[in-house]
């Protein structure tokens, strides 16, 4: 049902609107002045306001739409006035108005603005409904996730985002391991300093210290100037290092000095600089295998892991699923301007079941993709594309990728080692052939205690 409120101080024109616009909305009442306005608010909702900006009384059509953008926020305002000017307009929008018209009032104009404005107010709506949901099922700054391990997960950034502690973010691709440390500078006391991202995976080894330190002028040739490095550009906000096991040994010693420290020098420079951010680093590797095969130090893993994080792969939080595709369908659907749409129940069920190897980030660009080139309300499982329909159909004939079944047995052998040595942690891990740390980090990752 759309309800629309007029309010205009000449009758003729709130007449003329009402006749107007009585094939747009189900019903429509009108007000002369913002208290008769008022007062029709307090025993009726409306979807949709038209105000003039002239009106009789101590309060004028711009007060009202402040009025209603603080006390009725789901209400869409359109504001019309025969004195208009850019600057009227400008300020009814920062009052929180969705369009602005002059008079005379053009009908046809008026009636496609109606609509858009309810579209939007409806659109907006389902948002408000989408985040209520959300909230629920439970998201933490952006991440969301219902199950047990994510919300075990919301609970560990919740307590460690307002401390100084390195945090060590693991994770496959596509997990979300930027957005948990974008989480833990959000909620923490550095929010207002700046958040630093950078992926050491992508940085040529011959650049990667001048990136992380920055370099004087004349450290080089064609050093024509100072560069700040990443630790100079966080300054005491948040630096992530993603992908950090991919750190040559150089610069592990280098990165080991400023953990233990906090000084560094740019490079070709004398004065020693302090850094002052908190350090989130990640990795889709395993640390503990790389300590042992020689190529990431010891020292350096302990520094960094203060507090350690392990983000499941979305093949092992599918209840999440149908959560994650209503979020990134509404939020697509608003940002490419397409209209509403749903996913009918074959197509979910076609989600629900794909192996996604690339996670979360698979997920959002394939959903990404069916917004913009499916033009039905409706999006069905002919739409998925057939890499889905083959891995869903693989999984319902009970056959498991092959990282799925190394998984499963890794787990089975080290439940069965520390059954073995009656849990005796240094006695299983002899039995597995592997080292204490590397056996607590793997119980840890499948939460076996």
């Amino acid at each position: 049902m759309t309800r629309l409120l007029i309010v205009d101080d000449e009758p003729h024109i709130r007449s003329g609107l009402q006749r107007g616009l009585k094939d747009e909305v189900e019903t429509i009442k009108t007000a002369g002045d913002v208290n008769s306005a008022l007062d029709l608010m307090e025993s009726n909702e409306f979807d949709a306001l038209i105000a003039d900006v002239r009106l009789p009384g101590d309060r004028d059509g711009m007060d009202l739409v402040q009025i209603v953008a603080e006390q009725y926020p789901r209400m869409t305002v359109i504001v019309i006035t025969a004195h208009g000017t850019v600057e009227m307009a400008v300020e009814a929008m920062r009052r929180g108005a969705f369009d602005f018209i002059t008079k005379p009032v053009d009908l046809d104009l008026i009636r496609q603005q109606v609509r858009r404005a309810i579209e939007h107010g409806m659109l907006r709506e389902e948002n408000h409904d989408l985040r209520t949901r959300l909230a629920d099922a439970g998201e933490i700054a952006g991440i969301i996730g219902k199950c047990t391990t994510m919300q075990e997960l919301f609970s560990q950034v919740r307590q460690v985002a307002d401390t100084d502690a390195t945090v060590l973010i693991q994770g496959e691709s596509g997990t979300g391991k930027e957005l948990v440390a974008r989480a833990l500078h959000d909620l923490s006391g550095r929010s207002e300093s700046p958040f630093v991202a950078v992926n050491l995976g992508a940085v040529p080894e011959t650049l990667l210290e001048s990136e992380l330190f920055g370099f004087e002028r004349g450290a080089f040739t064609d050093a024509n100037r100072q560069k700040k490095g990443c630790f100079d550009r966080a300054g005491s906000g948040t630096l992530f290092l993603d992908e950090i096991t991919e750190v040559p040994g150089k610069c592990q010693v280098d990165l080991l000095r400023v953990l233990e420290s906090g000084e560094y020098n740019r490079i070709g420079g004398e004065a020693t600089l302090h850094a002052d951010a908190r350090i989130v680093s990640a990795t889709n590797r395993d640390p503990q295998m790389m300590i042992e095969e020689g190529t990431f130090r010891e020292d350096l893993f302990y520094r960094l892991n203060i507090v350690p994080l392990h983000i499941p792969p979305l093949r092992n939080r599918r209840e999440d699923i149908p959560l994650l595709v209503d979020h990134f369908l509404a939020y697509f659907c608003s940002r490419h301007g397409r209209e509403a749409k749903r996913m009918d129940d074959e197509a979910m069920k076609l989600l629900i079941d794909a192996n996604w190897p690339g996670n979360v980030r698979q997920l959002r660009n394939i959903i990404e993709r069916l917004v913009v080139t499916v033009s039905a309300n409706e999006i069905k499982a002919a739409n998925l594309p057939n890499d889905l329909h083959s891995s869903s159909q693989t999984k319902r004939q009970g056959i498991t990728t092959l990282a799925e079944a190394a998984e499963s047995a890794e787990r089975a052998a080290i439940e069965a080692a520390l059954k073995e040595a009656e849990f005796h942690r240094e006695r299983a891990a002899k039995l597995l052939g592997v080292s204490v740390r590397t056996l607590h980090y793997k119980m840890s990752r499948f939460e076996l205690h």
